[in-house]
């Protein structure tokens, strides 16, 4: 398989590629816009910084790509939902400077309480202004911390250290989380109100464009100091620069900001109570090594055991979590399948319940294995975990997943149910029996079954008449279709029937026309799992 290294990494990280067996690694840093394009025709994977941007164009131009790694945290420079509707893995390397731009941050929230940066300037133009540079303590001040992932967690570390109180907002910040961190978890609003110092940890999305604005500034103490470390555009520039010219906000610390480089002519660079630092969150030494390694571990697991971490485009599995999840990935994709091959063809939504153990698992990837198995055999393009669900919705399908409680008779249980356009369900329920945890058929359409789920299956629905197996058996005997097992359930009796056959071969069209035409048949559906 052929790596580009598109950016220059860690020489480990690169020395790490080429060690691997049957990996070919082509060193391109600097590269223009259209070399990349030559470059990327026979490319499995792609390793980048910041620098080489993977563009629709260059994703069109790249038939093999598997994965795009990024080696660092932002993935701007990448166009993720080019990559994702091509199937095209997404990762970055989220932990590998989270030490390196924890401790930026603490550099600001420090330059911010001593105005070292400011007073360092004038020594060097002979001056001696003590007077001019009197600072605050951080002791026994709060520090608010709107996020508290990775980076928001090493910062409350430094901020308990130095005495100071931690308060924290983050949406998926679990009370027992904060309470083992000896944090104070309050809501966004309670966090201005009380903090004399703000830093943002939290990724740039809708919802957290200008978060820190005139509306959320207004509600801050007279005198608080704000940091962001972070992504631009967090916090609201133009009314950051207000607020620091009134002295509302009394100083900031940036190393982020809405359009980068910082124009040369931004109000920011003249502003004296502002320490601006040019993005230098991973530049360290150690960050840039870890990342580098990070990176090529990363693609390396991707193409060699189909192992995903740190994917910012779709689930992440790593090895312990793919040994749990396993059968039930390869339940889901043959449930998804086995729907959509008795379905219509022309399908409103696709629901998924699950029971059991696996509502307490992290079942996203289980939910994408289910629609690329409804997918494989319908789509037009080569289907894959990465770009399922992007594929469904390009259909008009609407997808929905359910996470029950209620009780049921098995351990596990997984239903994928399709709803077609005049509102009829179709649908099959399977689960995993014995310690070998083999998938299992155990319901189609409302009726009660257990077949193995594996190979190829005749599913029938016929008048509930006596001799219907025989008939059965007989007329696949002719075609020379071997029976490996059969299911069948009713629902009352003297009706419709329902009959399960798993079978070694696929009957010849001539058989199966003669299956479906049968006067006591009302359904028969050939199905390959």
């Amino acid at each position: 398989m052929k790596i580009l290294v598109a950016d220059k990494i860690s020489a480990k990280g690169v020395a790490y590629l080429r060690e691997q067996p049957g990996f070919e690694v082509v060193e391109a840093y600097g590269s223009s816009p259209e070399q990349v394009l030559e470059l990327v025709k026979d490319v499995h994977a792609i390793a980048v910084r910041s620098e080489t941007k993977i563009t629709r164009e260059v994703l069109d131009a790249a038939p093999e790509l598997k994965v795009v790694g990024r080696a660092g945290v932002g993935v701007d420079n990448v166009d993720v939902e080019a990559a994702t509707e091509r199937g095209v893995v997404v990762m970055n390397t989220p932990s590998g400077n989270t030490i390196a731009t924890a401790e930026l941050t603490f550099t600001h929230l420090l330059c911010g309480a001593r105005p070292v940066p400011q007073a360092a300037a004038t020594m060097k133009a002979g001056k001696w202004d003590r007077k001019a540079f009197a600072g605050v303590e951080l002791f026994h001040k709060t520090l608010g911390i709107v996020g508290m992932g990775r980076i928001g967690g090493e910062v409350a570390k430094r901020a308990k250290a130095f005495g100071m109180r931690v308060v924290a907002y983050d949406p998926y910040l679990a009370p027992s989380r904060a309470k083992a961190m000896q944090v104070e978890g309050v809501e966004l609003d309670t966090l201005l109100a009380e903090s004399d110092f703000i830093t943002v940890h939290m990724p740039l999305t809708d919802d957290t464009k200008y978060m820190i604005d005139e509306a959320a500034l207004e509600k801050c103490k007279s005198g608080v100091r704000l940091f962001n470390c972070a992504r631009g555009g967090i916090i609201k520039e133009t009314a950051l620069i207000a607020a620091l010219k009134t002295g509302h906000v009394a100083a900031a610390g940036l190393d982020v900001y809405e359009d980068e480089p910082l124009a040369v002519d931004s109000e920011l660079r003249s502003l004296p109570n502002v320490s601006l630092t040019p993005h230098l969150g991973a530049s360290t030494a150690e960050a840039q090594a870890a990342v580098g390694v990070e990176i090529a571990e990363q693609i390396t697991d991707v193409l060699k055991s189909g192992v995903i971490r740190n994917a910012v485009n779709m689930p992440s599995i790593d090895g312990a979590a793919l040994k749990v999840l396993g059968p039930y990935l390869d339940l889901g994709t043959k449930l998804g399948t086995l729907v959509q091959q008795i379905s219509p063809a022309q399908i409103a939504a696709l629901k998924i319940t699950y029971w059991g153990k696996i509502v307490d698992l992290d079942a996203n990837a289980v939910t994408r294995a289910i629609q690329r198995g409804f997918l494989r055999r319908i789509s037009a393009d080569d289907v894959n975990d990465v770009n399922a669900p992007f594929l469904l919705k390009s259909l008009g399908i609407e997808a929905e997943v359910t996470k029950s409680n209620s009780d049921s008779d098995y351990t596990d249980l997984i239903q994928v149910e399709v709803v077609d356009g005049e509102g009829t369900s179709h649908r099959a329920v399977g689960t995993l029996l014995g310690k070998a945890q083999q998938p299992r058929i155990v319901g189609i359409n409302g009726r009660e079954v257990e077949v193995a789920a594996e190979g190829k299956l005749l599913v029938l629905e016929n008048l509930d008449l006596p001799g219907m197996v025989g008939e059965i058996g007989t007329l696949l005997g002719r075609a020379g279709v071997n029976i490996a097992d059969m299911s069948l359930s009713r629902l009352v009796q003297g009706e419709t029937a329902y009959m399960v056959v798993r079978v070694d071969s696929e009957p010849k069209e001539a058989a199966r026309e003669e299956i479906k035409a049968h006067p006591k048949i009302k359904l028969a559906k050939f199905v390959q799992l």
